[in-house]
């Protein structure tokens, strides 16, 4: 009796690490990754922002852009329109804007940069004084979501590439 259940328990093991693998594989791939991509009309060294794709682009040349997935402002809280790159941040803290801690009246006062529930991630370019961010995110699951109040996130290995490539004083374009 103990071996026919010692024999089910393997086999139900093996059943839930098949299946997480297989989930694994497939959130994965589903994962739309940083790529360069046939793209034009705009002049090297542009950010473009395309909520409707959840992408953003920073433009390499008058032919090619570096894709992005990013996650986007909710309902009711996305803007198209054009800015430009007023800051660049590494671990910035972050206080809640108004709007933020009227919805979410328990947050802190300031959350430290680099502190695990800081929502700026990695690193941040401001926008429109101060009002917007591209950022990095402690949340990487809403990454291809419309989830912010107007911020746009990466996931903290792509922020560090953009912070990277972007100065400040670029023009950032965000359409839908």
């Amino acid at each position: 009796m103990a071996i026919v259940l010692l024999r089910r328990f393997a086999i139900f093991i093996a059943f839930v690490l098949v299946w997480a693998l297989v989930a694994a594989a497939m959130a994965h791939a589903a994962t739309p990754e940083r790529a360069v991509v046939a793209f034009s009309g705009f002049a090297p060294g542009t950010v473009v922002v395309k909520t409707s794709e959840r992408s953003l682009y920073f433009v390499i040349d008058e032919e090619r852009a570096l894709r992005f997935p990013v996650g986007v402002g909710k309902t009711g809280k996305t803007w198209t329109g054009t800015a430009r790159v007023e800051g660049k941040y590494v671990k910035p803290a972050w206080q809640a804007p108004d709007e933020i801690r009227r919805d979410n009246p328990k947050l802190p006062e300031v959350i430290k940069g680099g502190a695990a529930n800081n929502p700026m991630g990695a690193a941040a370019l401001t926008l429109r004084g101060g009002e917007y961010a591209i950022h990095g995110t402690n949340r990487p699951e809403s990454i291809g979501r419309f989830v912010s109040y107007g911020c746009i996130r990466m996931y903290n290995r792509d922020i560090v590439e953009l912070y990277r490539l972007v100065q400040v004083g670029a023009p950032v374009i965000v359409e839908r």
